[in-house]
């Protein structure tokens, strides 16, 4: 008398399973790390029981998980929990019945600490399916009372379910591939699988009596547990790198969600030393078991130079694993993850002011790209921006903190000036007043600084303010003898702007200059000349550019505005070209004359006129 007993599906069930193994799964290799995570729970189980102080069968056999492959079979075989008949039944002859999630429901009743399991859905087991023709489940209980039993489907109408004897404690499950499916029983593709999902499960693995998982999730232990020579070897791991990070932040928390998170700084940025854009290295765990490699919207893109793992309980995944399904809480992840690194930026620098700079050299354009791109941490960015300043040695950098601490009680702005260098910001004719009236002025030498300043806008409170646009003035200081009257300045600006014409939007007289003879100023407020460049080198060839007129400000008290104005009263040609050449000197010192040849020729056009007075 046969003892097999057959078992149906129900037919909304049958049409069920179909979609589990056609449409649910985007990745055929989701098979392995299902089962694997399946055959992990079932070991976190026994260790769980068996700590509660249960008598179990076969004490003697640890938890673990064993992988066998032939040319068209693959066998997963766990030393975990195992199954009775009704375990079996409800357990797989149910779709989307979820053994975990009873046994966790179990555990709330009971009020016992939760055992970390992976599983939660109930569908993992039948994407066996996606790639077997034929699933047989041998399973032994650890209840000594219990016997083993076979459970084998195709996939289509129901399952056979039989006694089977001198079976070990644990779960086995063979997968008879299908023809096309083959090529995951070959050793190294299927190696590969299992290190790529599944290499951080904490119970041992094996494939045809090779262990696998040797490198531990260290980010699950404690910090005072692990030592540097660990962390080193797992970035060095994780990050495919050969040189130890820079910085690394290990941390858990418990609210507003649970994570534990192992994040690095690489030693070297790779995005400027000519490779291209970097995408984020942060790979999202759910209890050590892979979710999304790479994950995407983990971290803002502006912190895409950061390798590691994040590893979260809470995480609400859709049925399949593969994805998130609550945007809502992955932005939530995203904003502690975020605001946690920044707070670890702070304290470093802070604490380690030197190895702080090595950080910022290598990685502020990706912290100016934050303060531009992602309003919501733009000013704990700004607290991280460092600067060299007029009132530092060169090669200093300063916070704003600190420039604010320094800030006379009279002065309400914070000044920045952009240059080439901190030689041209400090010759600059924009710098003059400043260095007169002894202020602080933070010098940039990268062109998009003046675009972070922008978005910045302020620092507690105080303005940023482009020392082009400052509206100071040397009207306390004493005149300067030989110096144009308010009169005879009026008359030669007024004569400059009708020689000038169109070049210029306004000629005055200037009170912040003191030893260059000429600056010209946007006269559009909201624009600088560092931005008018950039904004004309992003125009397409062939863009129209209507011409741009800036104001001109003379220095009254410059010797070549002295003899402009005696020289125009008795050589006006001479004089033009002179007016003509101070414009251009101007726009020079600005950065902003595209040709030079027709200053160039009128250069010498000078040069020689003075040469033939000698």
């Amino acid at each position: 008398m046969s003892t097999t007993e057959k078992h149906h599906f129900q037919a909304e069930i049958q049409q069920l399973l179909d979609i589990v193994i056609h449409s649910l799964y985007t990745d055929k290799e989701i098979f392995v790390r299902e089962l694997i995570s399946n055959a992990a729970d079932a070991c976190e189980k026994l260790r769980f029981i068996q700590a509660s102080g249960t008598a179990v069968y076969q004490p003697e056999i640890p938890p673990a998980i064993a992988i066998t492959t032939t040319d068209n079979t693959i066998t997963f075989a766990d030393t975990g929990i195992g199954m009775t008949h009704g375990e079996l039944v409800e357990n797989l002859g149910t779709i989307a019945h979820s053994g975990t999630k009873a046994f966790l429901k179990q555990l709330a009743e009971e009020k016992k600490p939760d055992a970390k399991l992976i599983g939660q859905f109930g569908v993992g087991f039948y994407s066996a399916f996606m790639a077997a023709s034929r699933v047989t489940v041998s399973s032994r209980s650890y209840l000594s009372d219990e016997q083993g039993w076979q459970w084998t489907s195709e996939g289509a109408g129901g399952y056979d379910l039989e006694p089977a004897v001198d079976l070990p404690r644990g779960t086995k499950i063979t997968l008879q591939l299908k023809e096309e499916a083959k090529e995951f029983a070959k050793p190294e593709m299927l190696e590969g699988i299992i290190k790529r999902y599944s290499n951080f499960v904490q119970f041992p693995i094996e494939l045809n009596g090779k262990r696998l998982n040797t490198v531990q999730a260290i980010w699950a232990r404690g910090k005072n547990e692990i030592k540097d020579e660990e962390y080193n070897e797992f970035y060095q791991y994780i990050g495919h790198d050969q040189e130890n990070p820079l910085y690394r932040l290990h941390f858990t928390a418990d609210a507003p969600l649970a994570i534990q998170a192992l994040l690095f700084v690489p030693a070297r940025n790779l995005e400027t030393m000519g490779m291209s854009r970097l995408e984020s290295d942060v790979h999202l765990y759910c209890r050590k078991v892979l979710i999304q490699s790479r994950a995407k919207g983990l971290l803002p893109d502006w912190l895409r130079f950061l390798k590691g793992v994040v590893d979260s309980e809470d995480l609400p995944l859709n049925i399949s694993r593969e994805t998130m399904q609550d945007t809502a809480l992955m932005r939530k992840l995203n904003q502690v993850l975020t605001g946690r690194f920044l707070k670890f930026l702070d304290e470093q620098a802070e604490k380690e002011p030197a190895a702080y700079d090595k950080f910022y050299e290598q990685y502020n354009r990706f912290l100016k790209e934050g303060v531009v791109t992602d309003f919501t941490h733009k000013q704990a960015l700004g607290k991280l921006l460092r600067y060299e300043s007029s009132t530092l040695a060169k090669g200093a950098r300063t916070s704003f903190a600190d420039y604010l601490k320094r800030m006379g009680g009279e002065q309400k702005e914070i000044y920045y000036l952009l240059a080439a260098n901190r030689e041209a910001a400090e010759s600059s004719p924009y710098f003059e007043v400043f260095q007169a009236r002894k202020l602080e002025v933070l010098f940039l030498y990268d062109p998009w600084d003046e675009f972070v300043m922008e978005h910045l806008h302020e620092v507690e409170t105080k303005p940023l303010r482009s020392a082009e646009k400052a509206e100071l003035d040397l009207a306390d200081a004493a005149p300067k003898e030989g110096a144009l009257s308010e009169e005879a300045a009026q008359a030669l600006a007024k004569w400059l702007k009708e020689t000038l014409g169109d070049r210029v939007a306004d000629v005055r007289a200037s009170k912040r200059l003191v030893g260059s003879p000429a600056v010209i100023l946007e006269s559009d407020k909201f624009m600088t000349s560092t931005m008018r460049r950039i904004m004309k080198s992003m125009k397409r060839e062939g863009d129209a550019a209507a011409p741009v007129k800036h104001d001109l400000e003379i220095n009254p008290a410059h010797p070549i505005m002295q003899r402009l104005d005696q020289t125009r009263q008795r050589d006006a040609a001479l004089a033009a070209k002179v007016a003509e050449q101070v414009l251009d000197n101007a726009r020079v010192a600005a950065g902003l004359l595209e040709d030079p040849r027709a200053m160039l020729n009128r250069l010498n056009e000078l040069l020689e006129q003075v040469l033939v007075n000698k």
